[in-house]
This record gives structure tokens, C-alpha cells and sequence, in this order.
């Protein structure tokens, strides 16, 4: 595993480095990050927010209607 802190930031980034997948990684004391895309189990827990929706990007709002595919499609 390795990791990048971008400088002057708290930005911290944890990852594979054989495939750069994202790993957990501790943001700050007490803080654990768990990459959803890193989890093999069932999550138990739902979202409750939607946050910095002032700069979100022009299609978030359309992501309701995009075509979903179970796997990679052809």
C-alpha cells in the first residue's frame, strides 16, 4: 500500500500499488475512510446526505435516469 498527501491540504489518498485500487486510509484522528468500492460485503447503512451541492457537476441531478448495466457492457 502507498499514499499521497497532496501538500498544504488534508487531501490524503491510500491505494494498491500493484493495481491502484483505493484502500482505507485514516483522514484525520479517529477518522477511518473505507473506499466503498473496497468493500465484498453487504452495507448496512444508507446514505443521509447530499453535500456541496452548490458545486456539484451539470449531470448529477441526471444520474436517476442513466442507462445502470450489472457488469461491464458490451
Amino acid at each position: 500500500m502507498a499514499s499521497f498527501t497532496l501538500p498544504n491540504t488534508h487531501h490524503n489518498k491510500s491505494f494498491c500499488q500493484l493495481c491502484g485500487s483505493a484502500m482505507p486510509s485514516v483522514q484525520a484522528a479517529g477518522l477511518l475512510v473505507v473506499p466503498a468500492g473496497s468493500l465484498d460485503t453487504d452495507i448496512s447503512i444508507s446514505p443521509t446526505a447530499h453535500i456541496f451541492l452548490s458545486s456539484r457537476a451539470a449531470w448529477d441531478d441526471k444520474l436517476g435516469s442513466a442507462p445502470q448495466f450489472e457488469r461491464l457492457p458490451e
